[in-house]
């Protein structure tokens, strides 16, 4: 399994994902420094705002692209079948695929949040706002919470993969649970507050209730109002939402494990 997980981070490390990193980062600088200019009084609260959605859009373009290039396509081009060969349970290839995509999308967490936050840092040079940010173990926490966040996005797009026969398909679907995941809560809640009279969008109510049986509410791993405003996440909430990433998660990776091993490559 470790072998496997190696493999996989030399092969990511070896592709242009790294300079795609790079490149990523300095647009995610750019963009937030521009950003902060629209708002004079609050410039490092803007440019934070914007970096960190960024950040969680770029980590999570990035698990899904490592998915489809060590995974999808390995199966695609049959050279899994090389990975294979090994005298291990077919459940390490994947798990061990796995645990490599998170080592990269830890480095590309570490390495986007250090620009971020230096950008952040150089704007309070120009102008000092009226209350100050948060860029500590605040900010650091919220970056764990995106790559937490990347990781269940992770295990759904591997799952997907290991019964696909379409190689766009764990990108695609991939995608569409991020999005999911991260609109459900909010969705839920403007429901639950009776939509402002709007009978028309109550009648959904119900299929909203039911989703939030089967995909996980992803919104509870944003903590970014903590290094922004000074609001610090109720920590029982904070646990909840850990626990029931990590349980996912681990469903998700054990159905592909179960998927994996039935599959025939003849």
């Amino acid at each position: 399994m470790w072998q496997f997980m190696l493999s996989a981070g030399r092969a990511g490390l070896r592709s242009r994902s790294i300079q795609a990193i790079l490149i990523l980062g300095a647009l995610l600088v750019g963009v937030a420094y521009l950003a902060a200019s629209f708002s004079p009084r609050q410039p490092q609260t803007v440019a934070l705002d914007v970096g960190l959605s960024g950040l969680r859009i770029t980590l999570i373009l990035f698990s899904l692209f490592w998915v489809q290039e060590l995974v999808a396509r390995e199966i695609e081009r049959r050279t899994v079948l090389f990975a294979l060969t090994y005298p291990v349970a077919r459940g390490h290839y994947i798990v061990g695929r796995y645990l490599g995509v998170l080592g990269l999308i830890a480095l590309a967490a570490a390495l986007l949040g250090m620009l971020l936050w230096a950008v952040v840092l150089s704007l309070s040079k120009s102008y000092a706002q009226g209350f100050a940010i948060a860029p500590g173990f605040p900010y650091w926490s919220t970056v764990a919470g995106l790559w937490v966040d990347a990781a269940v996005v992770t295990a759904f797009a591997l799952w997907v993969a290991t019964f696909s026969t379409v190689p766009m398909l764990p990108l695609a679907l991939g995608l569409a649970f991020a999005i999911a995941g991260k609109s459900l809560g909010a969705v839920a809640d403007y429901l639950a507050k009776g939509a402002e009279g709007d009978k028309d969008l109550m009648r959904f109510a119900p299929i909203i209730d039911a989703i939030q049986w089967v995909l996980p509410d992803l919104s509870r791993l944003d903590w970014r109002n903590w290094p922004m405003y000074g609001l610090t996440p109720d920590g029982q909430a904070v646990a909840l939402g850990l626990v029931l990433a990590a349980c996912y998660a681990a469903l998700l990776l054990t159905l592909a494990v179960m998927t994996f091993t039935r599959r025939d490559f003849e």
